[in-house]
C-alpha cells in the first residue's frame, strides 16, 4: 500500500484523500492537510515511485487509481479526493472507473487530456547532481541551478532529496520511461456524477477553456474556479486561497 501521512481524526465529515503531482510527495501538502484536518481525517499519500511508497516497474493511471482505491478501502471505503496534476489525473481515473469510492472530487490544474510538454529535462537535471559530493541540500541546489534556474522549482525538487543517504526519493528510471504515459491520458470514458471542482491557477495554461466541454462530458456536475496570480503550483503559490476554495467546496451543502 502507498505510504500515507495522516492528519486529524474521523468526524462526521467525509475523510479527504490528497494525491500529489509528478516529483511531489505527501510532505508537500503537509501544511494544507493539517489545516484542513480541523474538518476531519485527511490522508495525504506518496504516489508509487515517489517518497517512501513502493517502487513499481510501471506508472500508469489505471494503476495509480487502483493504488488510491486501496488506500480508500483501508479508511472506510469512500473518501473525498483531491489530486494535483498527475495526482489529479489519477483521481479522475478513479472517479470514472470506481465512482462509488469517491464523494467529492477536486482536480487541481489538470484536465483529462494529453499534453505536449515533457518533464524529462528535470529528471536529467536531477540525475546530473553528483550526490557523492552532496552533504546538504544547499550543495545540491547549487548544482541544479545551472539547469533549473527557477529557485522555487529547485526547492520543490529538492524536497525529494535524501541528502544524508545520497539518493533521490524518486524512481527516476521508471518516471523517465513512463513520461509519455504521465503527460498523456488513457482515454478513459464513463461519467462521474458526483460534485466536482476543477480548480486552476489564473496564470496557468494547463486547463484551456476548450477543455471544459470534454470535462463536462465526463464530469457533468463540474464547477470551475481559478485562483488569481497563481500558476500550475497553485497550492504552493497561494496556499491560503487554495485552502479556502477547497474548504468552501467540501463544505458546500453539507
Amino acid at each position: 500500500m502507498l505510504t500515507c501521512d495522516i492528519h486529524g481524526t474521523p468526524t462526521g465529515a467525509p475523510p479527504l484523500l490528497i494525491a500529489h503531482g509528478l516529483f511531489g510527495s505527501a510532505r508537500n501538502w503537509g501544511v494544507i492537510a493539517k489545516r484542513l484536518s480541523d474538518r476531519g481525517l485527511v490522508v495525504a499519500v506518496d504516489m508509487r515511485n515517489h517518497g517512501t511508497s513502493p517502487r513499481a516497474a510501471t506508472q500508469t493511471y489505471p494503476e495509480m487509481a487502483a493504488d488510491l482505491a486501496e488506500v480508500i478501502a483501508a479508511h472506510g471505503g469512500r473518501m473525498d479526493v483531491l489530486g494535483h496534476s498527475m495526482g489529479g489525473k489519477a483521481a479522475m481515473q478513479l472517479a470514472l472507473t470506481d465512482p462509488d469510492r469517491v464523494g467529492r472530487l477536486i482536480v487541481a490544474d489538470i484536465a483529462p487530456m494529453a499534453y505536449g510538454h515533457s518533464q524529462s529535462h528535470l529528471i536529467e537535471a536531477m540525475r546530473a547532481v553528483d550526490l557523492a559530493a552532496v552533504t546538504r541540500r544547499s550543495e545540491a541546489d547549487a548544482q541544479l541551478a545551472a539547469s533549473v534556474p527557477d529557485p522555487q522549482l529547485r526547492a520543490f525538487l529538492l524536497q525529494s532529496l535524501d541528502a544524508p543517504a545520497g539518493r533521490w526519493r524518486l524512481n527516476l528510471d521508471v518516471l523517465q520511461a513512463e513520461m509519455s504515459t504521465l503527460t498523456g491520458w488513457p482515454g478513459t470514458q464513463g461519467r462521474f456524477e458526483g460534485p466536482s471542482l476543477f480548480l486552476t491557477g489564473g496564470d496557468s495554461d494547463y486547463v484551456p477553456r476548450d477543455a471544459r466541454a470534454p470535462i463536462r462530458a465526463r464530469f457533468p456536475a463540474a464547477r470551475f474556479a481559478a485562483i488569481p496570480r497563481a500558476g500550475h503550483w497553485l497550492h504552493a503559490e497561494r496556499p491560503r486561497e487554495f485552502e479556502a476554495a477547497v474548504r468552501t467546496f467540501l463544505d458546500m451543502d453539507a
